[in-house]
C-alpha cells in the first residue's frame, strides 16, 4: 500500500538530473572521448609546467598556451554539453560550434606538439609532455571522426537545400495566397 502512494513522488526523474549523457548534442562515446581530451591536455599542461629550463622557450610557451586553452575550453564545453546549461547559453548551433572548436584545437595541438617535439631540450619531462600532446591530438581527431560518423558535416551548403513546398524555381512560381484577411473572415479589397 505504501509503495503505491509514494511511487509517483519518489521515482527518479532523469530529466531533472544535472548530467544529461546521452544528451541532444553529446552521446556516451563522445562524452568519454571529451573526458579523455580534458585529462590528456591537462597532463600535457602539467608536464610542460614542470620543465625547469628551456632551450627555445618560444616552442615551450606555445605548447603551454595550446594545452592550457584546450584543457579549460574543452572542460567548459564538456560541462555545457553534458548538463542542462547548454539551453541557457545563447548558441544557435551547438553541433557547428563543437565541430569547429574540436577541429581548431586538434590542428593547434598538432602544430604545438610538432614544434615542441622538434625544438626542446630532450629531457624526459619534455618528451612526456610531447607524448601527451600527441595523444591529446589523437583524441581530438577521434572525436571529429565520431562526430562526422554520427552527425555528418555540420556546415550545410545552400546549393543542395531542397526547395520549399516541393516546387523548384525551374517549375515556375509558387502559388500566391492573400495572407491579410480581416478578423471577421472577409478579405480586404
Amino acid at each position: 500500500m505504501t509503495s503505491t502512494v509514494y511511487s509517483s513522488t519518489t521515482e527518479s526523474n532523469p530529466k531533472s538530473s544535472w548530467c544529461l549523457v546521452p544528451s541532444e548534442y553529446l552521446d556516451k562515446p563522445r562524452f568519454v572521448i571529451k573526458v579523455c581530451q580534458v585529462l590528456l591536455s591537462f597532463l600535457a599542461f602539467i608536464l610542460e609546467e614542470v620543465v625547469n629550463s628551456c632551450v627555445s622557450c618560444t616552442a615551450l610557451y606555445f605548447f603551454e598556451f595550446v594545452s592550457c586553452t584546450a584543457f579549460l575550453f574543452t572542460l567548459m564545453l564538456l560541462i555545457l554539453l553534458s548538463s542542462p546549461l547548454y539551453s541557457r547559453v545563447g548558441v544557435a548551433s551547438w553541433p557547428l560550434l563543437d565541430f569547429l572548436y574540436t577541429a581548431g584545437i586538434a590542428l593547434l595541438f598538432l602544430i604545438a606538439s610538432s614544434v615542441f617535439a622538434s625544438d626542446n631540450g630532450k629531457t624526459s619531462v619534455e618528451s612526456c609532455a610531447v607524448a601527451f600532446g600527441f595523444l591529446a591530438t589523437l583524441a581530438f581527431l577521434l572525436d571529429l571522426a565520431l562526430f562526422y560518423k554520427s552527425n555528418g558535416f555540420p556546415i550545410k551548403s545552400k546549393d543542395g537545400a531542397p526547395p520549399s513546398n516541393g516546387v523548384s524555381a525551374q517549375d515556375g512560381p509558387a502559388e500566391k495566397e492573400k495572407l491579410n484577411a480581416v478578423a471577421n473572415g472577409t478579405e480586404e479589397v
